[in-house]
C-alpha cells in the first residue's frame, strides 16, 4: 500500500511538473510570438512614417494630407521581403491589410526641443497605428504599436543666421552674433578679431575653426578667438533643415523660389507654392515698354495697375555705378513711402485684396520683373527708398534680380535709429539674387565711376530680413563671409555705423550680382550695430510670405491593445 501510495504521489508530482512545463513552454513561445509581433507592427508603422517623412519633406504637409489614403494601404508585404507571406495586419478597426493613420486635430505653435532650443515652429501630429498577427505561429498573438510624427515647420525667419550649404563667419573687428546660427553643410568659424555666438549653433556636417580652404579661400590661418556663450560648444551633426521644393534642396534649386515660374508650371505643385511670384500681392513688371503692374496670382493676375497711378511709386529713369560688379546700375526704383499711402487708399488693388482676405487687409507684398534688354555693362537691378514707413501689415519685397535698400529702412520712431529697439518696426524682408545697402548719405551719378576711393556714407538703420545669394568661395577668392552678407559701396569708416536688425538667410548663389568680394575701391566697411530681431519670435510678426523649413520630429511611441487604436488607447 505504502509502495502504491508513494508512486501515486510520484506520478501527480510528474503530472504537475509536465503541466507546468507545458504552460511554461507556451507562455514562453506567447512571449516570443508577441516580441515578435510588436516588432512586425512596428515595422508596419516605420513603412508608412518613411512614407509620410519623405514627402513631407518634398511637398510640406499638402502632399502628406492628399496621400493619407495611401498611407492607410500601405503594410509590410512579400514583395517587400518573403518574410512578411504568413503575416497578417490590421488597423485596429477590424480592416485587414489597413494601417491607422490619422491627424491629431490643430497645429501648435511650440517651442522646439535640442537641439534646436529656442526656436519655434508649427507643429502638425500624425498618429500612426498597426496591429501584426503572425498566421503560420502556433497560437495566434497579436501586437499593437502607435506611433506619432510631428510634422515641424519652423519659420525661416527665426534664425539670427542660416544657410542652405556652407557657411563662413569672419571678422576683422569684433563681432557678437545674436539668434540661432544653422548651416545646412559645414560651418567655418575662422575669425581674426573676437567672435562671439550669443545663442546656439548647429550644422548638418560638421563646425571647423579653419578657413574653407577646400573651396580655395587664398588667406592664412584665423588669428582671433572664438566664444559659444549658450552652450560652449557648437551642436553637430544635426538633421538637414529644407523647404519643400520637390526637388533636392540644393542651393541652385533653392533659388528658383525667387524666379517667376516657367510656362505651364502648376502654381500649386511643391515649388508653385513657394515662389514668391505666385505668393505676392502685386506684381510690377518694366520692360522695354515701360513699367506696368497687375495683382498677383490670387485672383488670375485679373486686376491692372493704371500707369498713373503706379508712376507716383515706381520709376525707371535713374542709374548709379556699382564698383563690385563694375557695371552701371539701372535700377527699378520703388518710393516705399509713396506706396505706403497708395496702398491703404487706392481703388483697384486694394478692394480685391478686401474682398479675397478681410476688410482689414493692406497690400503686404511686392513681387519686381525685370524684362527689359539691357547692354552688357548694365546691371538690371530693384532699388527701395524713402522706407521707412511700411504698409501696416508689414512688406516683403522679391525679385530674382539683386535689390538695393538706400537709406533708412523700416523705422516708425525715428528715436530708434542707430538701435536694437524694434518696437515700432512693421514685419518686412527683403528677397532678391544679392543685397547692397547705400547709406543716407548716397548720392546717384557716375561720380566715382573709375576713380580711386569710394563716396563717403552716413549712418544708416535698416530693420527687415534678408533672404538672397553670395557669392560662394572659390580659388582666390573669399567670399566674403556672413560678416559682408549685405553688401556695401561706400566708405563707412569707424564713424560711420551700419544699424541692422533682421535675419540673415543664405540661400543660393547669386546669378546676376557676381562680382567677388574683396576687389578695391569698392568699400571700406562700417561698425557693425547687428542683431537679431526678436520680433520674429512671434508668428504674428514674421514678415509677410516668410517660408519654413521643415523637419520631422519622432514623438510619443506606445504599444496598444488588441482591437484598439488611438482614440482607445488615448482618449
Amino acid at each position: 500500500m505504502l509502495v502504491l501510495i508513494m508512486s501515486a504521489i510520484a506520478l501527480a508530482i510528474l503530472a504537475s511538473v509536465m503541466s507546468w512545463a507545458a504552460t511554461s513552454n507556451r507562455l514562453t513561445h506567447r512571449s516570443i510570438q508577441y516580441t515578435r509581433s510588436i516588432a512586425a507592427a512596428e515595422a508596419a508603422t516605420e513603412k508608412v512614417e518613411s512614407q509620410i517623412t519623405r514627402d513631407f519633406l518634398s511637398g510640406g504637409e499638402q502632399l502628406v494630407s492628399q496621400n493619407l489614403n495611401v498611407y492607410r494601404q500601405t503594410v509590410p508585404t512579400p514583395t517587400d521581403s518573403s518574410y512578411w507571406s504568413t503575416w497578417v495586419f490590421d488597423d485596429g478597426n477590424g480592416n485587414l491589410n489597413q494601417t491607422y493613420v490619422e491627424r491629431v486635430p490643430g497645429t501648435n505653435y511650440t517651442v522646439l526641443s535640442a537641439p534646436y532650443t529656442g526656436l519655434k515652429g508649427y507643429v502638425s501630429t500624425y498618429t500612426v497605428v498597426s496591429h501584426a498577427s503572425d498566421t503560420a505561429s502556433i497560437q495566434n498573438v497579436t501586437g499593437g504599436v502607435l506611433q506619432q510624427l510631428q510634422l515641424t515647420g519652423i519659420p525661416v525667419f527665426q534664425f539670427g543666421m542660416y544657410s542652405s550649404g556652407d557657411m563662413e563667419i569672419s571678422c576683422g573687428q569684433p563681432f557678437n552674433v545674436t539668434g540661432h546660427v544653422h548651416s545646412n553643410g559645414i560651418l567655418y568659424v575662422e575669425p581674426d578679431s573676437s567672435l562671439t555666438f550669443e545663442s546656439d549653433v548647429t550644422a548638418v556636417v560638421n563646425v571647423l575653426f579653419q578657413r574653407d580652404t577646400a573651396d580655395g579661400d587664398p588667406r592664412g590661418p584665423p588669428a582671433g578667438g572664438v566664444v559659444y556663450v549658450q552652450t560652449n560648444s557648437p551642436t553637430f551633426p544635426v538633421d538637414a533643415l529644407t523647404l519643400p521644393i520637390g526637388a533636392t534642396n540644393t542651393p541652385e534649386a533653392i533659388r528658383e523660389i525667387i524666379e517667376p515660374p516657367p510656362p505651364g508650371e502648376d502654381p500649386n505643385s511643391a515649388i508653385g507654392k513657394l515662389r514668391y511670384y505666385n505668393q505676392c500681392d502685386m506684381i510690377i513688371t518694366a520692360s522695354d515698354a515701360g513699367i506696368s503692374a497687375t495683382s498677383g496670382e490670387f485672383n488670375n493676375f485679373a486686376t491692372p495697375i493704371p500707369t498713373n497711378e503706379l508712376s507716383l511709386f515706381v520709376s525707371i529713369t535713374n542709374s548709379f555705378w556699382d564698383a563690385r560688379e563694375g557695371k552701371t546700375v539701372q535700377p527699378i526704383d520703388i518710393n516705399i513711402g509713396v506706396l505706403t499711402a497708395w496702398s491703404e487708399t487706392n481703388s483697384d488693388l486694394r478692394p480685391v485684396l478686401m474682398n479675397e482676405n478681410s476688410s482689414e487687409y493692406v497690400m503686404n507684398s511686392v513681387y519686381v520683373v525685370d524684362n527689359r534688354t539691357l547692354p552688357s555693362t548694365s546691371l538690371g537691378a530693384v532699388r527701395v527708398y524713402n522706407g521707412l514707413q511700411l504698409p501696416p501689415n508689414g512688406l516683403t519685397v522679391a525679385t530674382g534680380r539683386p535689390l538695393y535698400v538706400w537709406g533708412d529702412y523700416n523705422e516708425l520712431n525715428t528715436n530708434n535709429l542707430g538701435t536694437a529697439n524694434t518696437t515700432a518696426t512693421r514685419p518686412a524682408s527683403l528677397v532678391a539674387d544679392a543685397i547692397t545697402f547705400l547709406s543716407d548719405a548716397w548720392v546717384d551719378g557716375s561720380t566715382y565711376q573709375g576713380q580711386t576711393g569710394e563716396p563717403t556714407a552716413a549712418n544708416t538703420t535698416v530693420n527687415a530680413a534678408l533672404l538672397t545669394g553670395n557669392v560662394p568661395t572659390s580659388p582666390g577668392y573669399y567670399s566674403g563671409g556672413m560678416e559682408n552678407f549685405p553688401r556695401f559701396l561706400e566708405n563707412w569708416g569707424a564713424d560711420n555705423t551700419n544699424t541692422y536688425n533682421g535675419s540673415m538667410i543664405k540661400m543660393f548663389p547669386s546669378l546676376y550680382a557676381t562680382g567677388v568680394w574683396g576687389q578695391a575701391n569698392v568699400y571700406n566697411p562700417p561698425a557693425r550695430n547687428w542683431a537679431y530681431d526678436a520680433n520674429f519670435d512671434d508668428p504674428t510678426k514674421l514678415p509677410p510670405k516668410t517660408p519654413s523649413l521643415l523637419k520631422v520630429i519622432n514623438g510619443q511611441w506606445a504599444t496598444v491593445p488588441p482591437g484598439t487604436n488611438v482614440a482607445a488607447a488615448f482618449p
